[in-house]
């Protein structure tokens, strides 16, 4: 299947991003109203969950616009940086969320050890909640991952949204089977915590995903901050340019990567071991650019003729 150009990448985010407003407004609504209903914190927060997944898609779909414009007077390093602030800010309103969410329900739970009187919760909206949100959750993240793929998995932000539609549906999933079975079990094995699982139902939940959006955060954070690609990335690069650097003669002296959002930007460090003109390194980078445009199709590549590479000795 060949890659996609750059106008159906885009049209593909946009409409996969547009689906994600609808399935995820539907389901905050949902949420709201099935928590009201159940008095369950447990469905809220699932509820806040997809409302937070609302507004991510909305500036998402500006977001994915913007980082494939080119550089002009007022972004001179261009607009891909847009990206991963939307990926580092998305998770750090996630783990946010997520705290909020955990100190509540641990003041729930102390609340009920020192005597407070705890709210009874009504199952039969639960159950109509957790069989649409879990369907749809499951709709959004066949149609997020389609995209995706048809993209040629070049998108942080549909590959984003794909997970969240992953991590929903599995919030979801758990939570309607802790909370069903603690209604099963409620005057039996689990009588002594039936009036707080609830709160720790969406303890467990809080701790489960954590980790998860903290990994998210911290990838945003270390691309706006140009902490050099993985190791396969520069592999695969070294690999892709290796033959022309053979042909031209020269030496490849060092080879730096840093990824934001999803460009590449290639520092060629190169010592081409004889006399060469401005005209020649333009057309090796050309050249180079066409390689690494076979791996990665958002990508900038600058060659700097140096004997030391990133780091200059003292002369």
């Amino acid at each position: 299947m060949s890659r996609p150009t750059r106008t159906e990448t885009q049209l593909l985010e946009s409409r996969a991003l547009t689906i994600g407003m609808v399935g995820n407004l539907f389901m905050a609504m949902a949420g709201i109203v099935a928590a009201y209903l159940s008095n369950s914190q447990a469905v809220l927060m699932d509820g806040l969950f997809s409302f937070i997944g609302f507004t991510a898609a909305f500036l998402g779909k500006r977001v994915t616009r913007n980082a494939q414009r080119k550089a002009d007077k007022y972004r001179p390093f261009g607009y891909a940086s847009d990206e991963a602030i939307f990926k580092t800010f998305r998770s750090l309103s996630l783990l946010g969320l997520v705290i909020f969410a955990m100190t509540s329900a641990i003041l729930n739970i102390v609340g009920y050890l020192n005597g407070e009187p705890q709210r009874q919760l009504i199952f039969a909206p639960m159950l109509v909640y957790f069989a649409l949100v879990g369907m749809t959750c499951l709709i959004l993240w066949s149609f997020h991952r389609r995209a995706w793929i048809k993209s040629g998995k070049q998108s942080d932000v549909l590959q984003l949204e794909q997970k969240a539609a992953a991590f929903d549906a599995l919030i979801t999933g758990s939570a309607a089977v802790g909370l069903l079975g603690i209604h099963a079990f409620r005057d039996w094995v689990l009588a002594p915590i039936a009036p707080i699982g609830d709160s720790i139902i969406v303890l467990l939940l809080c701790l489960s995903v954590t980790l998860q959006y903290y990994r998210d955060f911290i990838a945003g954070l270390g691309e706006l901050a140009g902490v050099t690609a993985s190791p396969q990335h520069i592999a695969s690069a070294r690999r892709a340019i290796r033959e022309s650097l053979r042909t031209d003669g020269g030496l490849l002296v060092d080879l730096s990567i840093s990824k934001l959002g999803r460009y590449f930007t290639v520092m060629v460090y190169y010592d081409p071991q004889r006399q060469i003109s401005a005209a020649q390194i333009d057309d090796l980078t050309r050249q180079l650019q066409a390689d690494i445009a076979k791996l990665f199709e958002h990508s900038e590549v600058f060659v700097v003729v140096s004997q030391h590479g990133r780091v200059l000795s003292p002369g």
